[in-house]
């Protein structure tokens, strides 16, 4: 009795395991592939849930289902006219036919170097079949930096002609390269040009160019201002020598007024008494002509000093 209990105890750990080794689970976001020596013996698995398969024999082949990212390296392209850019370029891709996908490719490593190939060749052979403002721009709609310098003052910029546009030459590159992948059971979701630059060398000369073109159009602002500056310092002085004229006129008119009554004045008051005004006027003389420095050689008969000869020492 121990015998059989031992080997039924046996066989149903050997079930256990075989079960254990069969069984296999299928996510919401994975696609399963089952292969017998490395040929694909059904369809796809692609409903989540538990699943079985012959153990040992039968192996289950994993791949997403869902929305995958390709990211390329940036590379060096020329454009159509000549210029040197640096492309940087990302996709989004899934896997649609994991069966084709498990025969031609057989693994992600491998599909993502697939990917490579064929999506950087597709950018550089439609990038160089533009011009470059066709993969920076979308339409001719006039740019904001053309305003803005219009407005100040600045030359009117040249407009391009916007023939293909960005937005197209991403398509374009997109039905070039999903013909070549769907061979490997892939789907191109979506490619965008991520990101356009020039190289090195082009980028220094642009900036120079751009530096250039800021400092002259500082530098007649400046020009403009001392302009301005001189226009306003002319009319101010203007405006001032004809204050100070004008002040001057009424000041002499004012001086020439008070002078005249003043001299009316004088007039009626020493014509009241002519002795008192010639003494007077006299001693103004005085005044004006000596000090306690002045030396004086006079006759005694004098004039001049006849209001002196009776002042007693």
């Amino acid at each position: 009795m121990k015998r059989y209990q031992g080997i039924i105890i046996g066989v149903v750990v050997l079930a256990a395991f075989v079960l254990f080794n069969s069984a296999y689970i299928v996510d919401e976001t994975e696609q399963v592939v089952i292969t017998q020596f490395g040929k694909v013996i059904r369809t796809p698995v692609t409903t989540p849930g538990l699943n079985f398969r012959v153990p040992f024999i039968q192996r289950a082949n994993y791949f997403p289902k869902n929305l995958l990212a390709w990211d390329g390296d940036p590379g060096q392209v020329p454009t159509k006219d000549k210029t040197y850019i640096w492309v940087d370029i990302f996709a989004r891709w899934k896997i649609v036919d994991p069966v084709k996908y498990f025969q031609t490719v057989g693994d992600m490593v491998s599909g993502l170097s697939r990917l490579d190939d064929i999506i950087d060749s597709s950018m550089r052979n439609k990038v160089t079949s533009y011009r470059l403002v066709e993969s920076v721009r979308n339409s001719d709609r006039p740019m904001d930096t053309f305003k803005s310098t219009e407005a100040e003052g600045g030359e009117k910029q040249s407009q391009y002609r916007i023939d293909v546009g960005r937005s197209k030459i991403t398509q374009m590159i997109m039905a070039q390269a999903q013909p070549k992948v769907s061979k490997f059971g892939i789907e191109l979701v979506d490619i965008k040009l991520k990101r356009i630059n020039y190289v090195a060398t082009v980028r220094k000369a642009v900036y120079g160019r751009m530096i250039a073109e800021r400092k002259q159009i500082a530098e007649k602002y400046r020009s403009e201002g001392r302009g301005e500056a001189s226009n306003i310092r002319g009319d101010k002085e203007k405006e001032l020598n004809s204050i100070q004229s004008n002040a001057y006129k009424t000041a002499q008119e004012i001086q020439g007024q008070a002078d005249a009554q003043a001299t009316s004045i004088y007039a009626a008051s020493y014509g009241v008494d002519p002795d008192f005004y010639s003494f007077f006027k006299t001693l103004e003389v005085y005044k004006e002509t000596m000090d306690k420095e002045s030396t004086l050689v006079l006759s005694t008969d004098s004039d001049f000093m006849r209001f002196l000869k009776g002042i007693e020492k």
